[in-house]
């Protein structure tokens, strides 16, 4: 079973980087509209899309903000991370099978445990969708745990849920 491990605030060095992978799904677009409430056609509907600047349905732009809150948590600093403020820039759209990664790099490191990291999401042709910065509280305390199992959810299944009055 994979673990999630974590690096504590002493661990932390400014110019330390880390990256995090993730490339959007029919299902993720659909669940997070559904998870978030935004169900803004450019992003559901192909027909309004199409008259739409982007051309084509586009991802939420904080899809793109959740897979820097998804880094911070799982891969630096990790497990006991707790998230106090993020600035976001988003530059370009993020369309269905794009492959995002979030890359991470310590600014600075502060009083009380507190970090800065710059957060950079780019597309698969390396361009960035977004950018900004993360100010966190580090972990002090190192923790290997195992990465938690998901349920496999589905459209239909949370469609379903919803329902079920």
């Amino acid at each position: 079973m994979e673990t999630l491990e974590n690096i504590v605030y002493d661990d932390l060095h400014v110019g330390d980087t880390a990256s995090f992978t993730r490339s959007l799904t029919e299902d993720e677009l659909v669940l997070f509209a559904a998870v978030s409430g935004d169900v803004n056609p450019v992003h559901l509907d192909a027909d309004f899309a199409a008259d739409s600047m982007f051309k084509e349905r586009i991802a939420h732009g904080m899809w793109s903000g959740s897979l820097i809150s998804a880094a911070l948590a799982t891969v630096m600093p990790g497990p006991g991370t707790i998230y106090l403020e993020q600035s976001l820039s988003f530059k370009r759209p993020v369309k269905l099978d794009d492959t995002l990664t979030v890359k991470l790099s310590v600014v600075s490191k502060e009083r009380k445990n507190r970090v800065t990291i710059a957060c950079d999401v780019v597309n698969q042709h390396d361009q960035t969708v977004v950018s900004g910065e993360a100010k966190v509280i580090a972990p002090t305390e190192r923790l290997s745990l195992p990465r938690p199992r998901l349920p496999r959810i589905t459209i239909e299944s949370f469609d379903s849920e919803q329902h079920e009055d």
